[in-house]
C-alpha cells in the first residue's frame, strides 16, 4: 500500500490541489500579469534572444542527449549476441583489444534498461501531444489577455477525448515535460536501489520546474501547464516503469536497502547482500 500510496496518491492528491487552485482560479493570470508589461503590450524577457536560446534551445540538449544515448544502447546492445565471440574468437579478441567489447557487453546486460528510457521518453511525449491536441488550449501570449487574438479558455472546457479540439498546443507544458522525462532515469536507479536515486528523481523535478518557470516568464505558459506536465510525465513513467520492472523491483526504500548492507562487505557502497537485490552493472543474467 505505501507503493501506491507514495507513486499513485501523492500525485493524484497534486492534481487534485493545482485543478482547485489554478485552473478553478485566476492566480494563473496573475502570475503572469507580473512579467507582462502592458505599455508594450509584450513579455520582455520573450524579445530576449540569449534568454530564448539558453533556456529552450540549449535546455533540449539535456533530455534530447539522454533519449538517443538510450536508444543507442538499445540498439547496441542487439550486436553483442550477434558476434558471439566463442564462434569467432579472432573477432572478439579484435574487439577486445579496441575497448569495444565492454562497451557491447554493458548495453547486452542492460538491455532492458535502455529500451525502458526509450519507451518512458516516447510514451510521456505521446500522452503530452494527446492531451496538447485533445485541449487546443492557446498559449498566454496568443489569448486576448496579452494582446493575442485567442480568447482565453481552460483545458477542461474544450476537452475532447476521441478528437482534436482545435489548433492550440499549450497544455500542458511542452518544454517542462522534457525536463520531466529525466524522471526515467529515477526509476532506473530505483531498479538497482542506487542510494542516489532519491537526488535524481529530485533533481529530475527541478529541471522540469526550470524548463517551464523559463516559459512562464516568456509569455508561453502559465504556471499551471508546468505542474500539470510533472503530474503527467510522473504517472507515465511510473506505469512504463511498472510494465518493464514489476513492482517487486521498485518497492523496496533505498534507504532500507542501505541499511540492510551496512556492515557487510561489499565493493559497492549501498549495494545490497546478493539475493536481495541486483547490482548496478552486476546482474546475473541479462533481462
Amino acid at each position: 500500500m505505501r507503493f501506491y500510496y507514495f507513486n499513485f496518491g501523492i500525485p493524484l492528491a497534486c492534481a487534485a490541489v493545482v485543478f482547485l487552485m489554478f485552473d478553478m482560479t485566476k492566480i494563473d493570470i496573475a502570475f503572469s500579469n507580473l512579467f507582462f508589461d502592458p505599455l508594450t503590450q509584450t513579455f520582455p524577457l520573450d524579445q530576449v534572444h540569449f534568454f530564448e536560446k539558453l533556456t529552450h534551445k540549449w535546455a533540449r540538449i539535456i533530455p534530447n542527449w539522454t533519449a538517443e544515448i538510450a536508444l543507442i544502447g538499445a540498439m547496441l546492445s542487439f550486436v553483442w549476441p550477434l558476434i558471439n565471440p566463442q564462434k569467432r574468437p579472432g573477432l572478439g579478441r579484435f574487439l577486445e583489444r579496441s575497448k569495444a567489447a565492454p562497451v557491447l557487453k554493458f548495453t547486452y546486460d542492460h538491455r532492458r534498461d535502455f529500451l525502458f528510457v526509450v519507451f518512458a521518453f516516447a510514451i510521456c511525449t505521446g500522452v503530452i501531444h494527446f492531451l496538447k491536441a485533445h485541449t487546443s488550449v492557446y498559449c498566454p501570449i496568443e489569448t486576448t489577455l496579452y494582446g493575442g487574438k485567442i480568447a482565453h479558455m481552460e483545458w477542461y472546457e474544450n476537452f475532447q477525448l476521441f478528437r482534436e479540439a482545435g489548433e492550440g498546443r499549450c497544455w500542458p507544458g511542452g518544454h517542462a515535460s522534457g525536463g520531466f522525462t529525466m524522471l526515467a532515469l529515477y526509476f532506473v536507479a530505483r531498479r538497482y536501489r542506487w542510494r542516489y536515486s532519491k537526488a535524481l528523481m529530485y533533481g529530475s523535478l527541478l529541471l522540469g520546474f526550470v524548463y517551464g518557470t523559463t516559459r512562464v516568464l516568456q509569455g508561453w505558459h502559465y504556471m499551471s501547464h508546468t505542474f500539470w506536465a510533472g503530474i503527467f510525465v510522473w504517472l507515465a513513467c511510473l506505469l512504463t516503469a511498472l510494465a518493464f520492472y514489476g513492482r517487486a523491483r521498485l518497492d523496496v526504500p533505498v534507504d532500507q536497502m542501505t541499511s540492510l548492507s551496512a556492515g557487510r562487505p561489499s565493493s559497492r557502497a549501498g549495494s545490497l547482500p546478493q539475493g536481495n537485490a541486483v547490482q548496478c552493472g552486476s546482474e546475473p543474467a541479462r533481462d
